[in-house]
């Protein structure tokens, strides 16, 4: 899984907060289908309740109209998610600044298959003691993941105060390794802190991360 692309040197820590916060539950996770970076697959029901408790619970973390950045993947369901939150927030959604960067890990000929499908025919995709998700073989490495949130870290370490921002399951998992130093993980060339499940919100603050709010959704990517 190792490839030539390089991680940008870690900066220094940032100021304020980042409370990273993972989307809720779209349509592809109900299907147990790989959506991966898709560009929009939208949130059941189930995804805007997670939502809702993540703007419940951020909303008693920080207050109303609390001065803080805010940051998406431009995919629809990490919108759609900010979306609810900043009600809670009594923020202006239209505030919120995107970077392609913060997108789900790319799963190229397995993006939008179903689990079952793709296991059937090479086996298993998880890794049984890290959880991340494998690559696909024409898909997105570890080592690519860290380079690009590695980068929009380091570009934009100089926000002022604290930032919220939504992605989604291996990237956030991703990001978070590198704000927090985190080791590589054995056979994937990249640090990744452990998962949390949909509608989860975590802070980091000095590199040390806090749970803010645990969601109720599933894993997958």
């Amino acid at each position: 899984m190792e490839t030539n692309a390089t991680m940008p040197p870690h900066t220094g820590r940032r100021k304020g907060r980042d409370l990273i916060a993972r989307h809720g539950e779209t349509v592809f996770n109900a299907a147990k289908r790989l959506q991966g970076d898709a560009p929009h697959t939208p949130l059941t029901h189930a995804g805007f309740a997670q939502a809702h408790e993540m703007g419940i619970a951020l909303r008693k973390e920080l207050g109303a109209k609390p001065r803080l950045t805010l940051w998406s993947s431009p995919t629809g369901r990490a919108l759609q998610t900010l979306a609810v939150i900043t009600e809670h927030l009594e923020l202006d959604w239209h505030d919120t600044r995107t970077d392609a960067r913060l997108v789900e890990i790319g799963m190229g000929g397995w993006g939008g298959r179903y689990y079952a499908d793709v296991i059937a025919e090479v086996g298993p995709v998880f890794d049984p003691v890290s959880h991340l998700l494998l690559c696909a073989p024409d898909g997105e490495t570890y080592p690519e993941i860290a380079a690009r949130v590695g980068a929009w870290a380091a570009e934009t370490a100089e926000d002022d105060g604290d930032r919220l921002v939504v992605m989604h399951g291996i990237s956030s998992r991703v990001l978070r390794g590198v704000l927090t130093d985190a080791p590589h993980v054995a056979g994937f060339g990249a640090p990744a802190l452990p998962g949390l499940p949909q509608g989860s919100v975590v802070e980091i603050r000095g590199g040390l991360e806090r749970v803010v709010h645990l969601g109720t959704g599933g894993g997958g990517a």
